[in-house]
């Protein structure tokens, strides 16, 4: 019975395994949702802050950020992406080949840094396009001109923390996150309300409290690779050489595609908050207290989706594809459950939560309503999430993106500037930020769904 019981076939072996794995993922979502969390806090106190400050910073920081997420993210989710990568070449046990695709990838960092920066620089054509009132772009320009100066920074950090969570060890990222929120606070407070000889900046003040803090992060990222014996084995400060197209290529190809998902995604929330704008400042300051309450959510749901994914892909470059899928099953079962629980608190305490982010009356009664959406919203945020998560471990990442365009951009924004502004169907013009918010709950229901019969015809076609 013992020998018998230290098999793989016997089920208290297996149940052994489930234990472990579910222990293994939860504690590095745990860690990975920390830091985010940390991170996400940049976002939640510049939104307080302005907030603070005057309700026209407030709408400023609420285009502006959500210009520069959709820049950011599109881009960081490139190198996010190749997680999958990394965690199946530690899984193999090739740290060679795994030093050697992290050093490529700063050629594909420079790239991305080169495009995000034009782009931020340069925004009056996306300012036009969208109609953002006039009042508010020159708040914008500045704002955004600072974050182009950060990114560099900001994703290289990105580079270093993806490579520790292909590792099994998010926790240097997490405890870099978490220091920097106590220097980002002040200092966003600082630059912001101005004192001790320094003028009050507005908005702007936001943007350079983030740049100080994401070189600070990067500073202490490289003194950590330089130092810390866990990086040793993987030779990252040999010289990357020439672009090698045998590595690069199926980064890219891992890459573009997921960021490109990425991009629909976040610019469905970017087009949401600079179409809003057209019902002023009230409107764009309530839709920001509900975007920056879904964003911070959905950090549960993508802690998960990473952790699950590098544990995923660490078992099928170990060669044992059993193992991967029970890791999916497990990240299932946090994300629903998870889901769950945060869209059912959000529902009881959004009335004060509102409260705590605008002193307007005003913009709190709009906020308010929205809040019940965004609860809505979440339950297949998080759904969506991780089912991409997955497909990227199995390389399926084109068609993903097709579905990202069609319902994101086709039934969640376009649906959603109808039911605002023309009405839709039997529905009159809401004249609301609701109308997006249920679109967009709409499009990633269906999203949830596709994504989820995708994961299980892979999972049947693997066993």
């Amino acid at each position: 019975m013992k020998a018998w019981c230290s098999s793989a076939a016997c089920p208290l072996h297996r149940h052994a395994e489930s234990v472990a794995e579910f222990r293994t993922i939860t504690r590095h979502a745990g860690t990975v949702l920390a830091g985010q969390l940390a991170t996400m806090a940049y976002g939640v106190t510049d939104t307080i802050v302005a907030g603070r400050y005057a309700e026209a910073s407030l709408a400023a920081l609420s285009v502006g950020s959500a210009l520069y997420m959709s820049v950011y993210v599109a881009l960081m989710g490139v190198l996010q992406a190749l997680l999958p990568a990394w965690s199946e070449l530690h899984g193999a046990r090739q740290p060679e080949r795994l030093g050697h695709a992290f050093r490529q990838s700063l050629y594909l960092w420079a790239g991305l840094v080169t495009l995000g920066m034009a782009i931020l620089l340069n925004p009056d054509p996306l300012l036009a396009w969208a109609d953002v009132p006039e009042a508010l772009r020159g708040e914008v320009r500045a704002y955004l001109g600072v974050l182009a100066l950060a990114l560099p920074a900001a994703l290289a950090f990105r580079l270093y923390s993806t490579l520790n969570q292909s590792l099994g060890h998010p926790q240097l990222v997490t405890w870099l996150q978490l220091g920097s929120l106590a220097l980002k606070v002040p200092l966003s407070i600082w630059f912001t309300f101005g004192g001790w000889g320094l003028p009050a900046l507005g908005a702007p003040g936001c943007a350079w409290a983030t740049l100080l803090v994401h070189l600070g992060m990067l500073m202490l990222a490289l003194w950590l690779l330089r130092t810390r014996p866990l990086y040793t084995p993987y030779a990252l400060w040999q010289w990357p050489g020439r672009p090698d197209g045998k590595v690069l290529g199926p980064l890219l190809r891992l890459g573009v595609p997921s960021g490109l998902s990425i991009l629909v995604e976040v610019t469905s929330f970017t087009l949401m908050a600079l179409f809003i704008a057209r019902l002023g400042t009230t409107a764009a300051a309530a839709h920001q207290i509900a975007a920056n309450l879904a964003a911070v959510l959905y950090m549960v749901p993508l802690a998960i989706g990473i952790a699950s994914s590098a544990r995923t892909s660490y078992w099928l470059g170990a060669g044992q594809p059993a193992r991967a899928r029970h890791a999916v099953g497990v990240g299932f079962g946090l994300v629903a459950g998870s889901a769950v629980l945060l869209a059912l608190t959000l529902v009881l305490v959004r009335a004060p939560l509102a409260g705590v982010y605008a002193s307007s009356a005003e913009v709190v009664a709009q906020a308010v309503p929205l809040l019940l959406w965004v609860a809505l919203y979440h339950l297949f945020d998080g759904l969506q999430a991780l089912g991409v998560f997955v497909l990227r471990c199995w390389r399926i990442t084109l068609t993903p993106f097709a579905i990202y365009g069609v319902l994101l951009w086709g039934l969640g924004l376009y649906g959603g500037y109808r039911l605002a502004y023309q009405g839709l169907g039997p529905w009159p013009a809401l004249q609301t930020p609701a109308a997006f918010w249920m679109a967009g709950s709409a499009a990633l229901a269906l999203a949830a769904l596709t994504f989820w019969l995708m994961v299980w015809q892979v999972l049947q076609r693997d066993k």
